[in-house]
């Protein structure tokens, strides 16, 4: 949806979407995120989970593994992916770009506020599972191991320094979890 939100916006790939509706004027920036909505909103027609999260999901509720999520999208196409493919699971909390007093991924303060709700101190016992640089900067730079889901468009990032570990599906991290990820680069899975 970046390229579709970038044409809507009038921007070429190099510029981060919501930083350049922060740059803004502030009477602007109500129109531009409407139309970043809107391309979201388009896109909720035809969402699908990524291969392997229900299985995922499951091995994780099954270990007593709490679960949160941290997304640049906005409230509406979570609920939507939620209600539609994970009705039973529960994600708390849940951090969107509009979450009051935290800046968006790339920022680690979503991560950073979910170890803190989560009673941790700290992410260094948690995995930032994503798909972007902002996840993996996010996860990063909160202390966290972080874990790409690779696709066509990002396999690049599995050399980036803030990559931890990649993965080609999501319930590819079950058998990884079971054989005891440690979570950083440095440290190999056992």
């Amino acid at each position: 949806m970046f390229t579709e939100m970038r044409e809507a916006l009038g921007i070429d790939r190099s510029i981060d979407i919501l930083q350049h509706i922060r740059d803004l004027p502030v009477a602007e920036q109500p129109t531009a995120v409407s139309k970043i909505q809107d391309v979201e909103r388009r896109a909720m027609a035809d969402q699908q989970p990524q291969p392997g999260l229900v299985r995922l999901m499951e091995y994780l509720e099954s270990r007593g593994l709490r679960r949160a999520l941290c997304t640049r999208n906005f409230e509406t196409p979570v609920k939507n992916l939620l209600d539609n493919h994970l009705p039973a699971h529960v994600f708390l909390p849940i951090i969107t770009r509009d979450t009051p007093n935290l800046l968006p991924k790339p920022d680690p303060a979503g991560i950073l506020h979910i170890a803190s709700e989560w009673g941790l101190g700290n992410a260094e016992n948690m995995i930032m599972v994503g798909d972007s640089i902002d996840d993996m900067t996010s996860g990063h730079m909160a202390g966290a191991a972080t874990v790409l889901l690779v696709n066509e468009r990002n396999g690049h990032l599995g050399e980036h320094p803030h990559t931890d570990l990649c993965i080609s599906q999501l319930d590819d991290l079950v058998g990884i979890l079971e054989e005891g990820f440690l979570g950083t680069r440095e440290n190999e899975v056992e």
